[in-house]
C-alpha cells in the first residue's frame, strides 16, 4: 500500500514539474513570436488565406457554363434518340396487340414470334438507355476533370505575386461557415479565368 503511495506522490511531482517547465518556456515564447496578423507580416494585415465561392465561380464562369452546355445537348440528344425510338416501339406493340385482338395471325407460333421480337426490342431500347446514360455520366466527370484542372492551374497563375498559402473551396457555405469578406477572392478570380478563357477561345 505504501509503495503505491509512493509511486502516485513521485508521478504528481513529476507533474508539477513540468508543468512548471512549461508555463515558463511558452513565456519565453510568447515574448518572442509575433502574431500572424500583425502589420508587418502581411501587406495587407490579413492572414495568408484565401477562399473561393464554388457555387458562384460554377454558375459565372464561361468555360463551365460553356461545358454544361455541351453536357446539357448530349443529354438532349440521347434522350431524343430514345423516346423516338420507344415512340415507334409503342406502336409496333398497340398494331400487335390490335392484330391480336383482330385474330389476324394465321398461326399461334407466328403470334409468339412477334410478340418475341417485340420483347427482344423492348430490352435492346433498355440496354440502349442505360448504355447512353453511362456514356453521359462518364463525359460529365471527364468535363468536371477538365474544369477543375483548368481552375486549380489557372489559380495557381493567379497566386503568383499574391502569396496566398491556403486557398480553400467554399461550396454553399459548406466549408466555411464563416469568415470576412477580405478573404473572399471570387470575383477577382473569377475575372481573371474569364479574361483568359476569351482569349484563348
Amino acid at each position: 500500500m505504501k509503495n503505491v503511495n509512493y509511486i502516485i506522490n513521485g508521478v504528481l511531482a513529476i507533474a508539477i514539474v513540468i508543468l512548471f517547465v512549461m508555463q515558463f518556456s511558452d513565456k519565453k515564447e510568447a515574448s518572442v513570436v509575433k502574431p500572424m496578423t500583425s502589420e508587418g507580416d502581411s501587406p495587407t494585415g490579413v492572414l495568408p488565406v484565401a477562399y473561393v465561392n464554388v457555387d458562384s465561380l460554377l454558375e459565372n464562369y464561361n468555360y463551365a457554363k460553356d461545358l454544361n452546355e455541351i453536357i446539357l445537348k448530349k443529354a438532349e440528344s440521347s434522350r431524343a434518340s430514345v423516346n423516338q425510338k420507344a415512340a415507334s416501339l409503342q406502336k409496333e406493340m398497340e398494331e400487335f396487340q390490335r392484330k391480336i385482338s383482330n385474330n389476324a395471325f394465321l398461326t399461334q407460333e407466328r403470334a409468339e414470334q412477334e410478340q418475341q421480337r417485340l420483347l427482344n426490342k423492348r430490352q435492346e431500347l433498355q440496354d440502349l438507355d442505360t448504355r447512353l446514360s453511362q456514356e453521359l455520366m462518364a463525359e460529365q466527370q471527364k468535363l468536371n476533370e477538365q474544369l477543375r484542372d483548368s481552375i486549380v492551374g489557372q489559380l495557381k497563375v493567379f497566386n503568383q505575386g499574391r502569396g496566398f498559402q491556403v486557398v480553400f473551396s467554399n461550396t454553399a457555405g459548406d466549408n466555411i461557415l464563416l469568415a470576412n469578406d477580405a478573404y473572399d477572392i471570387t470575383a477577382e478570380l473569377l475575372e481573371y479565368l474569364n479574361k483568359n478563357y476569351a482569349n484563348n477561345k
